[in-house]
């Protein structure tokens, strides 16, 4: 069973995430802060983290997405980067921080199926 951790400070998003990965056999933990996140991420080594990027905190996504991907126990970690900063710089950003995909606000429940399945299926 994959473990899949969303990292998300709105509740709604986090929900509706949540509800859209139970259909599937995933394991699924949540954090609300990036800090929190990274703990956790850190804690139970996540298959996928689900990562928005501005969060309240001392740690974003991207700062979170960074130590993941520095840490040896988590740098097999898939990243998915989620978030409203839709310019191209803000993706590059992303990719340069270590993400493994960069979805945009407001994306589809089926969008974020298909990159998880698409990410899985090249691990």
């Amino acid at each position: 069973m994959k473990k899949i951790l969303i990292v998300e400070d709105h509740a709604d998003i986090r929900k509706l995430l949540k509800m859209t990965l139970e259909f599937d056999d995933f394991e699924i933990h949540e954090a609300s802060t990036g800090d929190a996140g990274l703990a956790l991420s850190r804690e139970i080594c996540p298959d996928i983290v689900l990562l928005d990027i501005m969060m309240p905190g001392s740690l974003n996504g991207l700062e979170v997405c960074r130590q993941i991907k520095a840490d040896h126990a988590t740098r097999f970690t898939k990243v998915i980067l989620l978030t409203a900063r839709v310019q191209a710089g803000d993706r590059e950003a992303g990719m340069a921080a270590g993400a493994d995909d960069y979805l945009m606000k407001p994306f589809s429940t089926l969008q974020v199926l298909e990159t998880i399945y698409r990410i899985e299926a090249a691990a």
